[in-house]
């Protein structure tokens, strides 16, 4: 069956300054001492959770995203991770999946954190976006939308899709500049999501005072489908983890506890 190793980059952004931190997380990525598929990077890696898109956003043909398109085909990796973008007059917190071919999929994070005004600055996205690598369904999210559990869950039968044909997720990641006073809820939340869904979740998260004084602890984490924690780093340190993933355990799991074929069917009728 199918393996897919990934690695998180847990780092510590430097506010507003998109040369530091390129050059931070090129210097991250080239320390991967393993074979990897998949890098994982935190939201707004490029700037840190900024309010000022005005000045920071970037065109799909910016510096950027051609950092990232010339690094996954250097490194033959998927890089994923979430950046300020203007298109068409608006500005979006958008998580980009670009591929060694510099094929490129995005997703416009759909819940906008008015706690912090994001909602003011920015636009939310209608669209989810599910990739797929070598057999796997990768779920991608950012951040807030963690707290929002139906956007997260997959359904055994969506529109169309016969009952004896599930389409079911087998990883969600979740690309984050959580604050450590909330690391609670960010961690157990995590594992709610692993458990609903019965998929491995990736949690990524920054570390480091971001230019507003709030504190981010990391708590980077992988958890299995059964809610087990794989791996997590807390502390606010910076940390480079690879894992592989395994599609047979998490077949067997779901066979030997088939929960998901209890769910409840249901449609996002979005506003």
């Amino acid at each position: 069956m199918s393996t897919l190793t990934i690695t998180t980059i847990q780092a510590n952004l430097r506010w507003e300054d998109k040369t530091a931190n390129l050059r931070h997380l090129e210097e991250k990525i080239d320390s991967i001492g393993v074979r990897t598929e998949i890098v994982v990077l935190p939201e707004m890696f490029s700037t840190g959770f900024s309010m000022r898109p005005e000045d920071l956003a970037e065109k799909m043909d910016g510096p950027t995203v051609t950092w990232m398109k010339e690094l996954a085909a250097k490194k033959r990796i998927v890089i994923t991770g979430s950046l300020i973008i203007e298109e068409g007059g608006n500005y979006f917190n958008r998580l980009l999946w670009i591929l060694p071919n510099g094929d490129c999929g995005y997703y416009d994070k759909r819940h906008l954190f008015a706690y912090a005004g994001e909602d003011k600055h920015y636009t939310a996205g209608s669209k989810r976006l599910i990739a797929s690598v070598k057999g796997w369904k990768i779920h991608l999210l950012v951040c807030y939308d963690l707290r929002f559990p139906v956007w997260s869950r997959q359904s055994p039968r969506p529109a169309g899709a016969p009952a004896a044909d599930p389409v079911l997720y087998d990883l969600l990641i979740y690309v984050a500049n959580w604050p450590g006073k909330r690391s609670h809820a960010w961690k157990t939340l995590l594992q709610a999501r692993a458990i609903e869904n019965q998929s491995y979740v990736i949690g990524v998260n920054r570390v480091g005072e971001d230019g507003n004084g709030i504190d981010h602890s990391g708590d980077s984490m992988i958890v299995g489908p059964l809610g087990e924690i794989l791996w997590e780093q807390g502390s606010g340190e910076e940390a480079v983890f690879t894992h592989t993933f395994a599609l047979d355990k998490l077949k067997e799991i779901r066979e030997r506890f088939p929960f998901w074929r209890d769910a409840d069917d249901f449609a996002i009728e979005l506003k």
